[in-house]
């Protein structure tokens, strides 16, 4: 048997460059990542078996590991009791130290808001990201969302007394 005929292994085809949502991030630390990596297909096995027998639909495909966090990618969506499911059965790896996985989650996806027609010199100052922060603090709209980035501030044009903001938010 040549190099050749030999077996290529699959190779991964990922078109984001963030994560995907078909994707579950359990964060880790790095002592627990040898317990995962020596037997990933004995894992995958074994995670799919528990999925199957809570009548789950999603299969797991592969295993990746990345700083101190280990990657699940799934066939479809998975959904909170999936994310329970193989976070327990992360945590009963034998040999594994309990205190040093954190809950898992699904990525999250970026966001972005434009705030049009705001003015940009009120009557005592210029407006500044503190006083958007504090605007969308205050908003019931906003009760619950973090921001993924600084928020800009941006002139609509150069005689223009109007301003445009964008606020980039996370997406859970």
């Amino acid at each position: 048997m040549n190099g050749n005929e030999r077996q290529k292994k699959p190779k991964i085809n990922i078109t984001t460059k963030e994560p995907s949502r078909k994707q579950i991030i359990i964060p880790i630390a790095k002592l627990n990542t040898e317990f995962i990596i020596n037997s990933v297909s004995f894992n995958i096995a074994n995670i799919n078996k528990c999925l199957k027998n809570t009548k789950s639909d999603i299969i797991a495909d592969f295993i990746h590991l990345t700083n101190n966090r280990v990657i699940i990618t799934t066939k479809k969506l998975a959904n909170m009791s999936d994310l329970s499911i193989i976070e327990k059965y992360m945590k009963n790896i034998n040999n594994m130290n309990l205190d040093n996985i954190n809950y898992s989650r699904l990525p999250k996806s970026k966001l972005y808001l434009k705030i049009i027609g705001l003015p940009h010199n009120t009557e005592n100052d210029v407006l500044t990201l503190e006083v958007i922060k504090g605007v969308l603090k205050d908003s019931y709209l906003f009760e619950n969302v973090i921001l993924a980035s600084r928020s800009q501030i941006i002139k609509a044009s150069t005689k223009s007394d109007m301003a445009v903001v964008c606020v980039g938010l996370w997406d859970s």
